[in-house]
C-alpha cells in the first residue's frame, strides 16, 4: 500500500459524492419496514450563494440526516429554493437596466419571462454549492416555491383562508420600502445604529402673541402631515395649553394641542408632534383621539401634493432644505446630534417609511393560540428551550400579517375586481367570473370585465406551507409521501425567523394537517468574526465558503464550524477552527496509514489484551455519550466526544500501546481488534466527516458494490464487563506514564534514553499488570519495587504511591545540584521579600483585601516550591 503522507481532499470529495448519487443512497421513498426520518431544508433564496450561515445550518442538517440513514431509518432530506420576491425582482430589474430596459416598459408577462430566465440561469447555484459541502439531500425531490404545484397550493390556501374570514383587505400601517416600492415584512427590516439629528421646532401658539411650543423631532420633513401636538396631562409646563391651537411652522395650518399620558415628559421637550400617516404609535394615538390622517409621501419617497410644500422632492433632500428654511424663519430653536436607530430594507438598504397603505392582511390571533400551545407543552421542542420565552412573547402579542407585496415576481393574489370596484376571490379567473355573475346578477359579465389584483403574496406565504407542499399535501392530501414523511422530524434554522417562519409553519400544519409539521426545532446561532461582528459582505469579514473548502477540505470546514457551535449560541469563527478540522483529517489519515502498514504474524502471542480491553471500554462509553448528545441536540458535544476519542485515546494512547517495533510484525489478534476499532470510528465520524471516512472505509478492506460507510449501521453500545474497573486501572497506569514523561521534560531526558522505574506502592499488582504499557509508553527498561527510593533519584507521587527514577548516569549530578541550589536560593529570597511586604504594618492596613490575598498566595506558592527543591536536593 502506498498512500500519500498528507490527506488530499480534492482527490476524493467529487469522486465519493458522485458515487453516492449513482448508488441512490440519498433517495427516499415510503417504506413500511423502516421508520421515516424527514428534514426539509430552509429554502435558500434563488438569488443566494453559499455563505457561512448556510455552511453551519446545512452541516448540522447533514449530520442529523446521515446518522439517521445509518440508524436504518428512511432518511429523506428535501432540498429546494425560495423565489424571494423582493431580492429576485431587484436582481432582474438591475439586469434589465444593464440591457437598457426599464421594468415599466414591459408587460407583466414579459417581465416574468425575463425573471424565469434569470432564475433558470442562476437560481440553482447554491444547491450545487451544497453538494460540495457534502449535503446528502434527495435531489430528485428538489422543489421551488414558485413552481406550478406549489403556486397552486399557495392560491388554494389564500382562497380557503379568505372564505374562512381570516384574510381581509384594508388600510393599515406597514413597513414601506420607497426604493422597492413595496410593503415589506418585519423580518425584512434591519435596524442600523446611526448618528442622527434632533431638530427643535417652534410651533406658534394661536392667540398668544410671541408664545411658542417647542417640539423635538428627528423628521422635520413630515411636519406638513402633523395633525396635533401631544403633551402629558401631568406635565405642569403645558397645563396652560388646554384647548389651545398651534401653527405648523412654515405651513401655518392650525392644529390642536392634545393631552395623553402616552407622551414621555423626559424625552425631548415633552411635546410630541402627531403624524398618524407616518408613525405607528402616532397612528394609534390618532385613532384614540379621532384625528385626521394626512399622507404626504409618495410611494417613491418624494413629497406629494398633500404636503403643499416641497412637492416632488425627495424626503431626505427636503430634510436638509426645511432645516435651512426654518432657521431663516426663526422657527428652528436648535439642532442636537444623538445616537439613534433607523430601520432599513434588508434588500434595497433604503430607509423604511411607516406608511398607511391599502393591503391584504391575514388575521393571526385565532391561529396563534394552538401554535403557542404545542410549543408550551413540548409537542414541538425548541433546542435550546430558552427560546420558548421569545416564542411566547411574539405569539401572545401577535399582529395581523401583511401578506401583499407590490411586485410582479411571486404568486399573484387571486382577487378579481369588478367594474363597480367590488371584488371576488377565486382560484381561477373562470371561477371568479362565475362568482362575479352570481354576486352582481349580471349574466353578461365577461372575463375582460375582471381585473386581477396586481400585487403578489409575501414570500413567507409560500414558505409557511413548505413541509406540506413539498410532499404535494395540498394537491393530493392523502398521497403516500405526505402520509409517510409528514410530520417531519427535525428543523434546523435561525432564531431570527422563529416567528416569521417557524411559528407560521406550525400554524399551517395544525390548520391543514391537524398535526405539527416537525417535532424538534434546532436553533443555530449567528456566525460572527473574532470581534463578535456578524459576518457580511459589506464588512468584508466573511470568507468565501468555497475557498475554505478548496483550501481545507469539506470535512475540515464542517468540523471546524461545529467545534464551537452550541445550539442557540453564536459561533465566533476563527480560521484556526477550520485548520483544526483539517489537522484532524490528517491525524485520522495517518492513523490509518500506520495500521494499514502493519504486517501480521500468526505465530506471535496476543500481548496487547490490556490495551485492547481498555480501548473497547472507552469506545463503548463514547458511543453511549454520543447518542445522549444527539438525543439532546448537543451537536458540538457529540463531535468533541468522537474527536477526543480518536485524537487522544486512539491515536495518542492506544496505537502507541499496541504498535510493534519498527519493521517488526504485529500479532493477528491485535491487528484484528485494531482494524475493527478503526472501522467503528469511521462510522461514528461519518456524519461529521463524510468524505474522508468513505475513502478510508474502502481502503481499509475489500468492499461489496453497495458496502459504503454512508449506509453502514450506526454502532450500538455494548457495555463490556468490568468496564469501570478497566478504565480506572488504565487511568492509573497512564498517570504513571505521564509522571515519567514529566520527569523527562523537567530533566531534559529524551524518549530515546532508557530509564528505570522504582515503585513504592500498595498496588504492586496494577503496576505488574500494566508493566508492558508503562515500559513502552514511558521508554522504561526496567520496573522494580522497593520500600524506599534509591539515592540520586527524582520522584513523583500518585495517590498513596511514590515512583522514583534514578538519575545516576543520565545527568551531570554536580551540575544538577548546583542548578537546584541556585533555584532554591532564588525561591527563598522571593519568599523573604513577600514576608517583608506582609509584615509591613502600613501595607497590611491600607491594601485592598484582594491584594493581600494575592500576596498570601505568592507566599504559599514560594514555600511549596522551596519544599519541593529541598526534597529534590536530598534525593541527589
Amino acid at each position: 500500500m502506498s498512500l500519500a503522507t498528507t490527506y488530499s481532499p480534492t482527490d476524493v470529495e467529487a469522486k465519493w459524492y458522485q458515487r453516492w448519487q449513482e448508488q441512490g443512497f440519498f433517495k427516499a421513498k415510503p417504506n413500511p419496514k423502516k421508520k421515516p426520518y424527514t428534514v426539509v431544508i430552509p429554502p435558500p433564496n434563488v438569488t443566494g450563494v453559499l455563505h457561512m450561515g448556510h455552511m453551519l445550518n446545512n452541516t448540522i442538517q447533514d449530520v442529523l440526516v446521515r446518522r439517521a440513514r445509518m440508524q436504518g431509518k428512511e432518511a429523506c432530506w428535501v432540498p429546494g429554493t425560495d423565489h424571494a420576491s423582493i431580492a429576485t425582482e431587484a436582481k432582474v430589474v438591475a439586469q434589465l437596466k444593464e440591457q437598457g430596459i426599464n421594468k415599466t416598459d414591459l408587460t407583466r408577462e414579459q417581465f416574468l419571462a425575463h425573471a424565469f430566465e434569470w432564475k433558470d440561469k442562476y437560481g440553482g447555484i447554491i444547491l450545487e454549492q451544497l453538494k460540495q459541502l457534502g449535503a446528502s439531500c434527495d435531489w430528485d425531490r428538489t422543489r421551488f416555491t414558485m413552481e406550478p404545484d406549489l403556486t397552486d397550493a399557495v392560491l388554494r390556501v389564500f382562497v380557503d383562508l379568505y372564505n374562512k374570514g381570516l384574510i381581509y383587505r384594508g388600510v393599515r400601517m406597514v413597513n414601506w420600502d420607497p426604493e422597492g416600492r413595496t410593503a415589506i415584512s418585519d423580518e425584512e427590516v434591519i435596524a442600523k445604529d446611526v448618528q442622527a439629528k434632533m431638530y427643535y421646532l417652534k410651533y406658534a401658539v394661536v392667540g398668544q402673541e410671541g408664545q411658542f411650543l417647542t417640539v423635538a423631532t428627528s423628521r422635520p420633513e413630515t411636519i406638513m402631515a402633523d395633525v396635533a401636538v401631544a403633551v402629558n396631562p401631568n406635565d405642569p409646563r403645558y397645563a396652560h395649553l388646554a384647548a389651545a391651537q398651534v401653527r405648523i411652522p412654515l405651513l401655518g395650518r392650525e392644529i390642536p394641542v392634545i393631552f395623553d399620558e402616552y407622551v414621555s415628559t423626559d424625552f425631548g421637550t415633552g411635546a410630541l408632534k402627531v403624524t398618524p400617516a407616518h408613525d405607528l404609535n402616532d397612528y394609534e394615538l390618532g385613532v384614540k383621539h379621532n384625528l385626521p390622517v394626512i399622507d404626504i409621501l409618495a410611494d417613491n419617497g418624494t413629497l406629494n401634493e398633500k404636503a403643499m410644500l416641497y412637492v416632488g422632492q425627495d424626503r431626505f433632500a427636503v430634510r436638509k432644505q426645511i432645516a435651512k428654511d426654518l432657521q431663516e424663519a426663526g422657527l428652528l430653536d436648535k439642532i442636537e446630534e444623538y445616537a439613534s436607530i433607523v430601520q432599513t430594507s434588508e434588500r434595497t438598504k433604503a430607509v423604511i417609511e411607516p406608511k398607511l397603505s391599502l393591503q391584504w392582511f391575514m388575521k393571526m390571533e385565532q391561529m396563534a393560540k394552538p401554535a403557542l400551545d404545542v410549543v408550551e407543552n413540548d409537542t414541538v421542542k425548541l433546542h435550546p428551550p430558552k427560546f420558548k420565552n421569545m416564542y411566547r412573547a411574539w405569539m401572545e402579542n401577535v399582529r395581523d400579517w401583511c401578506i401583499s407585496r407590490q411586485l410582479w415576481w411571486g404568486q399573484q393574489i387571486p382577487a378579481y375586481y369588478l367594474p363597480d370596484g367590488s371584488f371576488v376571490v377565486a382560484l381561477t379567473a373562470e371561477d371568479a367570473l362565475q362568482q362575479a355573475i352570481a354576486q352582481t346578477g349580471k349574466a353578461d359579465l365577461q372575463l375582460s370585465d375582471l381585473r386581477q389584483d396586481e400585487d403578489v403574496l409575501d414570500t413567507w406565504f409560500s414558505s409557511w406551507l413548505w413541509p406540506i407542499s413539498v410532499f404535494d399535501g395540498f394537491k393530493d392530501p392523502d398521497n403516500a409521501d405526505i402520509n409517510y414523511f409528514y410530520p417531519t422530524n427535525d428543523l434546523v434554522t435561525g432564531p431570527d425567523i422563529l416567528f416569521f417562519w417557524v411559528a407560521r409553519m406550525i400554524m399551517a400544519g395544525l390548520e391543514y394537517r391537524q398535526e405539527v409539521p416537525f417535532k424538534n426545532v434546532y436553533l443555530t446561532g449567528i456566525v460572527r468574526d473574532a470581534q463578535g461582528r456578524k459576518m457580511s459582505k459589506q464588512l468584508g469579514n466573511s470568507p468565501d465558503p468555497l475557498d475554505l473548502i478548496a483550501q481545507y477540505g469539506a470535512d475540515g470546514v464542517r468540523t471546524g464550524m461545529l467545534f464551537s457551535a452550541p445550539a442557540g449560541n453564536d459561533l465566533l469563527y476563527d480560521v484556526k477552527l477550520v485548520e483544526q478540522g483539517r489537522n484532524f483529517s490528517n491525524k485520522l489519515w495517518n492513523a490509518f496509514r500506520l495500521v494499514k502498514g502493519w504486517e501480521a504474524d500468526a505465530s506471535l502471542p496476543f500481548v496487547n489484551e490490556k490495551a485492547v480491553t481498555w480501548f473497547n471500554a472507552k469506545l463503548q462509553a463514547a458511543i453511549v455519550e454520543m447518542d445522549d448528545h444527539f438525543e439532546k441536540f448537543r451537536m458540538s458535544d457529540a463531535l468533541m466526544t468522537i474527536y477526543k476519542l480518536v485524537w487522544d485515546d486512539f491515536c495518542a494512547q492506544y496505537l502507541e500501546m499496541v504498535k510493534p517495533a519498527y519493521q517488526h510484525p504485529i500479532d493477528t489478534e491485535t491487528l484484528r481488534h485494531t482494524t475493527a476499532y478503526l472501522e467503528t470510528l469511521l462510522k461514528l465520524l461519518h456524519p461529521f466527516m463524510p468524505f474522508i471516512t468513505e475513502e478510508l472505509w474502502h481502503e481499509l478492506a475489500e468492499r461489496g458494490p453497495r458496502d459504503y460507510v454512508t449506509v453502514a449501521p450506526w454502532p450500538r453500545a455494548i457495555a463490556p464487563a468490568n468496564s469501570a474497573e478497566t478504565l480506572a486501572s488504565m487511568d492509573k497506569a497512564l498517570a504513571i506514564v505521564a509522571g515519567i514523561r514529566a520527569v523527562r521534560n523537567q530533566k531534559n531526558l529524551g524518549p530515546n534514553k532508557p530509564l528505570t522505574l522504582v515503585a513504592k506502592t500498595d498496588e504492586p499488582q496494577l503496576v505488574t499488570d500494566y508493566e508492558g504499557i508503562i515500559r513502552k509508553l514511558g521508554s522504561i527498561s526496567e520496573v522494580s519495587f522497593a520500600d524506599a527510593g534509591p539515592a540520586a533519584s527524582v520522584s513523583f507521587v500518585l495517590g498513596g504511591s511514590e515512583f522514583f527514577i534514578p538519575l545516576e548516569g543520565h545527568i551531570d549530578m554536580a551540575a544538577e545540584r548546583a542548578r537546584l541550589e541556585k533555584e532554591l536560593e532564588y525561591a527563598q529570597g522571593f519568599r523573604d521579600s513577600v514576608l517583608k511586604k506582609l509584615g509591613n504594618e502600613k501595607f497590611a492596613q491600607n491594601a485592598k483585601p484582594e491584594v493581600l490575598e494575592k500576596e498570601r498566595q505568592k507566599l504559599a506558592d514560594a514555600e511549596a516550591k522551596i519544599a519541593a527543591l529541598e526534597q529534590a536536593l536530598k534525593s541527589l
